[in-house]
């Protein structure tokens, strides 16, 4: 492939799109993504899984911290690129950068647009309860996820997927649907068509604010927050004083409880606790300072902390 192809991103996600451009034999002319960060217990400055890969592959690599420096502009421009495909990269696009390329610029989005435009669009698909999610291909504007779509692919979301898992399947669906409109868009025989702005919605940024659960609300409400907030912020209740995070639990089906909270029992399955409609079985939990353990073994090994008390 002959024309000048700059890549910008950042995370895994945009990771998994990198590599298979290079396995394509798609080698950008430069790779924007952002600067190291802390990372870990020490904090130690980290770089982003794309800059990571794009070392590896000897590519030139550049971090602005972003495009307010005119100078960072001029030299995105004198890469005198046909097109820069941006995937999660995390950073907005100045008018003079959309424009630069003879191309301008496309996304891989994790939503099948107009819906879940925004930060978070896999998690508050998950949050929801949509049963289908997919990845969009469209043109970059100003305007926040809402440039004309060159194409899209849907995938079922599992009973089981949590929003790490959703993840890396779109992910790599997000890669095949590039690498599968790449030539048309080059070749400008692929056009895009608008966005249904009656249909549009807005997936707000995920905050460590939502992780407490309500046991309040229904079982099939917690279940899916406990997937959408798992691996990040992660759900939290607490009992006895301890707040543990929740990183996998069962509904079940059920009438409603007058005490929403209390636990009901505990076996190898995990701690049954009542909530506002049914009951929610906790699998997989995490105490302070520990690792992840199974949430039944724990209250049979000291039943004296769970056996009749609550969460809240």
């Amino acid at each position: 492939m002959d024309q000048r192809i700059i890549f910008a991103g950042t995370p895994d996600f945009a990771a998994v799109s990198l590599k298979a451009l290079l396995d394509a034999g798609i080698r950008p002319v430069a790779v924007y993504t952002q600067p190291d960060r802390p990372a870990g217990r020490g904090h130690r400055l980290t770089p982003s899984p794309v800059k990571q890969l794009a070392q590896e592959q000897g590519l030139e690599v550049r971090t602005p911290l972003n495009f307010k420096d005119a100078k960072d502009v001029e030299d995105f421009a004198a890469l005198k690129s046909d097109l820069c495909i941006v995937v999660a990269y995390g950073l907005i696009l100045p008018q003079a950068v959309l424009d630069a390329p003879r191309l301008g610029c496309i996304n891989v989005h994790g939503s099948l647009l107009p819906r879940y435009r925004g930060a978070a669009p896999i998690q508050r698909a998950l949050l929801d309860g949509q049963k289908e999610t997919g990845v969009t291909v469209m043109k970059l504007i100003k305007k926040l996820d809402a440039g004309g779509m060159f194409a899209s692919a849907s995938l079922p979301i599992a009973d089981s997927d949590t929003s790490g898992t959703l993840f890396e399947k779109l992910a790599a669906l997000g890669a095949q649907t590039l690498l599968k409109n790449l030539g048309p868009i080059l070749a400008g025989t692929l056009r895009p068509l608008p966005q249904d702005e009656s249909q549009a919605t807005y997936a707000e940024k995920l905050s460590k604010d939502m992780s407490p659960l309500d046991f309040k609300q229904s079982a099939r409400e917690l279940d899916l927050k406990v997937r959408a907030l798992n691996p990040w912020p992660v759900a939290t209740a607490e009992s006895g004083g301890v707040r543990y995070k929740i990183f996998e639990a069962i509904p079940k089906a059920g009438e409603r409880h007058s005490d929403p909270g209390k636990i009901l029992g505990f076996g190898s399955e995990g701690i049954e606790v009542a909530c506002g409609e049914g009951s929610l079985v906790l699998k997989t939990i995490q105490a302070p300072g520990k690792g992840q353990v199974d949430a039944g073994a724990l209250a049979r090994s000291c039943p004296q902390k769970f056996e009749g008390g609550r969460f809240d």
